[in-house]
């Protein structure tokens, strides 16, 4: 499973869920190969609100990746997911 935290490089660094990865939700069509080429993985996706998370989730299915979830805000992403927030 791939969690994608979608948000600015200033939101990341005030914390994020434990073992997400940073790509920002207007660059995830560029830079998804650099994660993972399996069109088919589990990816979680999570913003501030759901909204940024939303956007990259068509994104990501247009590029024909199947298992793609808007896993939501923040908080809701931590709950759905089970993961700590940290920050570094």
């Amino acid at each position: 499973m791939l969690v994608i935290d979608v948000r600015t490089p200033a939101e990341w660094h005030t914390g994020h869920l434990d073992g997400a990865e940073h790509i920002e939700w207007q660059d995830i069509g560029e830079k998804i190969d650099q994660l993972t080429s399996n069109k088919h993985d589990n990816i979680y996706l999570y913003c501030r609100s759901g909204n940024r998370s939303g956007k990259a989730v068509k994104i990501l299915q247009q590029q024909g990746y199947t298992n793609v979830f808007n896993a939501g805000g923040l908080d809701q992403a931590r709950l759905l997911l089970e993961r700590n927030i940290v920050s570094n």
